[in-house]
């Protein structure tokens, strides 16, 4: 087996896939390493534990996928943080297709060996005693809730519970990287805990469709049905790639309604309502709909503050207040990138030996921050603080220096500093073509009162809500 030449053509795919900076960054560094013929395991090396952690949280699925398919013989992938060092985790292709770690010690869910299946490796692995298949860092233990999330966060308790739940199947709507999947992981988690002999399935509903067809075509549905249908808990993601495929919804209609009659319990997620799926016939809209359909809103300020929060207690390393604002405040789209956001630049402070600031932060992130700002020019900050204090619009302009006219003109020059991508002299000129100075000035007062004054920080968090909203 040739590794050097097999992965140079894979990490060229890769490059194209994820571009070059990413490319560059995490998977160059990559060397493959020993191969093990008898179990189909093969070892990848990276030189820090903190790019070993990245690569297996972001890149698993890419890097199993790409293995098994230059080298079919390759079942398993380990990331290894160098040789002689205690490796991360196997990554198995579990149920779905979907990489997972396997558990360090199983005996941390009260759980041993996972059962094998039919076939080997793939989307019906099942866990019967085991976690092959769920992410063993996502578990309502790590999973943050504020009001956006937090009625899904219950149901899905409710459903991994010992006792019978009131409704099946849960239905999780939510935009991409709001923590859909890491409740349906979760779940299972939660779930084998409290009933230690069960057999979870979980994929996406893509990876059912292509084992649906693989099944089909090797003539192998009976062995596909008696597998699916032998399962406690039913976990699909992604229900919105179901699209199409009358033959695979009609299979997946006859399984929701064979377990729901013998109790089993089911979950789905998809970034959608039921009713907003296109494709989908009438009779699968109305299964999944039966149940509840719990929503996550996207995160507000507040969760995000906190889900940064939660995740900076994983590392050794000083992060200032002013940084978790600015990133909690800028990156709002989605809780995958802001968390994406802070372990590169964590891993970039980590790997170069320069502290995390501020300055760093928009200068790493520039690509994150551009696709989540929202353009607010400063005539909009001008015209909103003006409307806040009641004064004259002339006055971010004018020479007057009453406190009256002088602190929301300080407050503007902050505000337009933060939601900006403007420079102190660009900023001066638009308040009457003042120095950059003043501006420097300006913003430091204002960051200096909002630590020590209540009043302050509240008027400056009420016009960041204006104006974000």
């Amino acid at each position: 087996m040739n590794l050097a030449a097999d992965w140079a053509d894979i990490s060229q795919g890769l490059r194209k896939d994820l571009g070059q900076q990413v490319h560059s960054q995490w998977i160059k560094p990559i060397q493959p390493g020993s191969y093990c013929k008898e179990t189909g395991t093969l070892d990848l090396y990276l030189p820090t534990e903190f790019s070993a952690n990245w690569v297996a949280d972001r890149f698993a699925d890419r890097l199993s996928l790409a293995w098994k398919i230059a080298r079919p013989d390759v079942r398993h992938v380990r990331v290894l943080v160098n040789p002689g060092r205690r490796p991360l985790p196997e990554l198995r292709l579990g149920n779905g297709g979907v990489p997972s770690r396997a558990p360090a010690n199983d005996s941390m869910m009260g759980a041993s060996t996972p059962l094998g299946s039919a076939i080997e490796g793939e989307a019906f692995a099942s866990l019967g005693q085991g976690t092959a298949g769920i992410d063993a860092s996502q578990t309502f233990t790590s999973f943050v809730t504020g009001t956006a999330n937090v009625l899904a966060c219950n149901a899905a308790q409710r459903m991994a519970a010992t006792e019978t739940p009131q409704f099946s199947p849960l239905y999780l709507k939510a935009a991409t990287g709001q923590g859909k999947t890491h409740l349906l992981h979760a779940i299972g988690h939660a779930y084998l805990h409290n009933h230690p002999r069960a057999r979870i399935f979980y994929c996406s509903a893509e990876r059912f469709m292509v084992e649906f067809v693989q099944a089909l075509r090797q003539n192998q549905m009976i062995e596909f049905k008696a597998r699916l249908r032998g399962f406690d808990l039913l976990l699909v993601d992604d229900i919105q790639f179901i699209i199409g495929k009358a033959s695979a919804q009609e299979e997946l209609l006859y399984t929701i309604d064979a377990l729901l009659a013998e109790g089993k319990r089911l979950v789905f997620a998809a970034d959608r309502a039921p009713q907003a799926l296109d494709g989908v016939e009438p009779r699968l809209l109305s299964r999944l709909s039966m149940g509840l359909v719990a929503d996550i809103q996207p995160a507000d300020i507040e969760l995000r503050r906190s889900i940064l929060e939660s995740r900076l207690s994983r590392f050794a390393i000083d992060v200032p207040a002013d940084v978790i604002e600015f990133l909690a405040r800028t990156i709002n789209r989605n809780v995958r990138e802001l968390v994406g956001g802070l372990n590169k630049l964590i891993a970039y402070a980590q790997l170069t030996g320069q502290q995390v600031s501020l300055q760093l932060a928009e200068e790493q992130l520039t690509d994150i921050l551009s696709a989540n700002r929202r353009r607010i020019t400063i005539d909009e900050i001008q015209r909103t603080v003006c409307q806040f204090y009641r004064i004259d619009r002339q006055e971010m302009s004018s020479k007057r220096r009453a406190r009256a006219v002088v602190r929301p003109r300080q407050v503007a020059m902050y505000l337009a500093k933060v939601l900006t991508p403007r420079s102190y002299p660009e900023i001066g000129r638009k308040f009457g073509g003042r120095d950059h100075s003043t501006v420097i000035h300006a913003v430091r007062l204002i960051e200096e009162l909002r630590t020590r004054d209540a009043d302050m920080d509240g008027d400056v968090r009420s016009l960041l809500r204006q104006l974000e909203s």
